[in-house]
């Protein structure tokens, strides 16, 4: 059976709202999704589900902006619910799509690695990757520069993104963490999928070098990763900027690294 937000995506649709600057919502309930208006273009963080990718495109639109106006498409990782409709966003946007080098595989020769098998589903919808990402690469639009840090661990190929935003003349960090999910390093889903064990030892790495970034904007692969809802409802009450908060970053990556441990130490490979 399909998950539900496959079999009824219309039932995850929420109202675009912008975060900060020219950083906006556009995703769903389940999985986000982010536009940057950069002045040369759009920048798009994930796709999100094939299902609900007219979700996203309307989403686009509401906020008044044309996706055929995506330059970039930028996939945090090789799951199904984050690059489902990059196939289709290329195709109308002509955009270049990026993801991490390692997670190409993924596309190309293991679709069983996508996630959708668990959402009782196929990838079908594969791409022409034009940009394999690696750590260190920037990608530059207009004055907007992507800074890319490879995040190993949620998937082999896991890319966390970081870059500035001016807000009212003063320049803030925004950053995300491309996978911060263990649920691909249980036990069983690494037993079943012969994956290396130094899997477990690259998230925790990872968790270390980011957290070494200051992030004053931290976006959220899944709005529950970050509070999205919370904050654009807290947001619409009060003065400030939820949003903005420099500590939220570090709390978030704490916690993090508590839960992997735990887990880790519950469930021996």
């Amino acid at each position: 059976m399909l998950a539900e937000i496959c079999r009824h995506p219309w039932l995850y649709a929420v109202e675009p709202f912008q975060i900060a600057g020219n950083i906006y919502y556009v995703g769903n309930r389940d999985v986000s999704a982010h536009l940057v208006d950069t002045d040369a273009g759009l920048v798009l963080l994930d796709t999100t589900y094939p299902q609900t990718v007219y979700l996203l495109l309307e989403s686009i639109r509401t906020l008044g902006y044309d996706p055929q106006a995506i330059r970039y498409v930028i996939n945090l990782h090789g799951h199904y619910d984050h690059m489902g409709g990059t196939r289709a966003v290329k195709e109308l946007a002509g955009a270049r799509t990026c993801i991490g080098e390692r997670d190409m595989e993924i596309i190309s020769e293991k679709p069983e690695l996508s996630w959708a098998p668990e959402y009782g589903a196929q990838f079908h919808e594969r791409f022409e990757v034009d940009r394999p990402l690696r750590k260190g690469d920037l990608i530059e639009l207009g004055s907007t520069s992507i800074r890319c840090e490879h995040s190993p661990g949620h998937t082999a190929g896991t890319m966390s993104f970081f870059f500035n935003v001016e807000i009212d003349g003063k320049e803030y960090t925004a950053g995300i963490h491309g996978g911060p999910g263990t649920n691909t390093l249980t036990s069983r889903y690494m037993n079943e999928h012969s994956l290396p064990a130094e899997r477990r030892k690259q998230f925790l790495a990872t968790l270390g070098r980011l957290k070494e970034t200051r992030v004053d904007i931290h976006l959220g692969a899944h709005p529950s990763q970050n509070d999205t809802f919370g904050k654009q409802s807290r947001k619409a009450v009060r003065t400030g900027n939820p949003f903005l908060d420099a500590r939220a970053w570090q709390t978030f990556l704490d916690d993090v690294e508590a839960d992997a441990r735990a887990l880790f130490a519950s469930d021996p490979l």
